[in-house]
């Protein structure tokens, strides 16, 4: 078992998946996963603070995604932190850190 590299998110979808199929007959999925903390804050309120990641997965990963997580869905994943750049249109460097999906499992109802 690797440690190295490993995150373990549990959250709800917060669109439909995105499939994207490549000519080599690899498929990519990419959905957005909000988790929330709450705290007190001094005034003795309760506050909600989320978190939004983006999910990349490959392969039969990708395809159970498609299958069933619709928006809203509540999952856990298991995965790795992943960072990748690019330049846009303009010519500015963009960043992009994803979690690449190794393991999903469902939660919640039906």
């Amino acid at each position: 078992m690797s440690l190295r590299n490993k995150t373990t998110l549990i959250g709800h979808t917060g669109k439909e998946v995105e499939i994207v199929n490549f000519d080599s007959g690899a498929v990519k999925a990419s959905v957005s996963l909000a988790t929330s903390d709450y705290y007190t804050n001094a005034k003795g309120e309760k506050v909600e603070e989320t978190q939004w990641h983006s999910l990349v997965a490959f392969g039969k990963t990708a395809e159970i995604f498609q299958k069933y997580v619709p928006k809203g869905k509540e999952i856990a994943v298991e995965g790795k932190l992943t960072y990748r750049s690019y330049d846009d249109k303009d010519g500015v460097k963009r960043y992009i850190t994803e979690i690449k999906v190794d393991e999903i499992l469902f939660l919640g109802s039906k």
